[in-house]
């Protein structure tokens, strides 16, 4: 009997690099990108379509989208805006992802707008993309609790994931964008979703703020959920965001759902090879809690 896939999707190359002190230039972050597919993850958040200007470190985005073309993957890029929209469109991008707020105070502080404005946006972008062939992933930040107006109804982001998914989008990633969820709040949405929407529509974003990032992973799991977001090296945060510490690591949750009978096509090793990389890179990536043994496991059956 076949192994049932979880999708891991790498967001290391752009959350995860967004906000370094150190920005990287387009060959480098080309280098992590390729190291990431040698290590088989074939989804790869790659790029952001964002004011250089505000966001130094992903600039080059059109370079990097360009680089990839004809590379075997599901390569999506951040679009913040119709501008950006269109800029990755330009590009050649065909899979774009899009933020929606759970809060004001969110929205307020990352897209200096009004929630109700991006929402307005998102639906503008969904139906232009729906002309253009163009796929979409939707991601709702701060899902379970917004570092400015606190905790979050779940009943704003049942609304919007059924109000997204009918617009057209192909997944609708529910983001705990502060790591303030624990595991029970997360089954207890995630399993309302999928009771909704089923699984296919749905994902998950986890950071480990309060160490609790594998523990939510499990407890979507549980929920029914088979794609997460994750970044090589536990690196990243989002800058507006006070408290986002760095994203739950590729390299753990691959390890984890791996010995848990799940397939992701991932080679563990290589993987750890794309962690030391971004660490070497960066200069301060903490890695994966789990990556010493996971080398010295390795190195046993070398």
């Amino acid at each position: 009997m076949s192994q049932e896939t979880i999708i891991i999707q790498d967001v290391g190359p752009r959350d995860g690099l967004q906000s370094q002190p150190r920005v990287l230039p387009v060959e480098q972050r080309l280098e992590l990108i390729r190291a990431l597919l040698t290590a088989g993850l074939r989804h790869i958040q790659i790029a952001a379509f964002v004011s250089p200007k505000h966001v130094p470190a992903m600039a080059g985005a059109e370079e990097i989208v360009r680089a990839m073309a004809g590379e075997k993957g599901e390569f999506s890029v951040l679009v913040p805006n119709l501008k950006g929209y269109e800029l990755a469109r330009a590009a050649g991008s065909r899979l774009i992802e899009m933020v929606l707020y759970g809060s004001e105070g969110m929205a307020n502080a990352n897209a200096r707008m009004s929630a109700a404005a991006v929402d307005q946006q998102a639906s503008e972008i969904l139906e232009r993309a729906a002309d253009d062939g163009i796929r979409v992933i939707s991601t709702i930040s701060v899902a379970f609790e917004c570092p400015f107006d606190g905790p979050v109804d779940p009943a704003r982001i049942e609304e919007m994931t059924d109000r997204l998914l009918a617009q057209g989008s192909e997944v609708v990633v529910i983001a705990d964008t502060i790591g303030a969820a624990h595991p029970a709040m997360v089954e207890r949405l995630l399993t309302a979703l999928v009771d909704m929407h089923g699984a296919a529509s749905l994902g998950c974003h986890f950071h480990d703020t309060r160490a609790m990032g594998l523990a939510n992973v499990y407890a979507a799991i549980h929920a029914g959920i088979r794609r997460f977001d994750a970044s090589i090296g536990r690196v990243g945060g989002c800058p507006f965001a006070p408290g986002a510490a760095g994203n739950v690591a590729t390299e753990d949750v691959a390890m984890m759902v791996e010995q848990m009978g799940f397939d992701t096509g991932i080679d563990m090793q290589n993987l750890l090879d794309a962690s030391a990389l971004v660490k070497e890179l960066t200069g301060n990536a903490p890695g994966g809690r789990a990556n010493a043994w996971l080398q010295s496991q390795l190195a046993r059956t070398a």
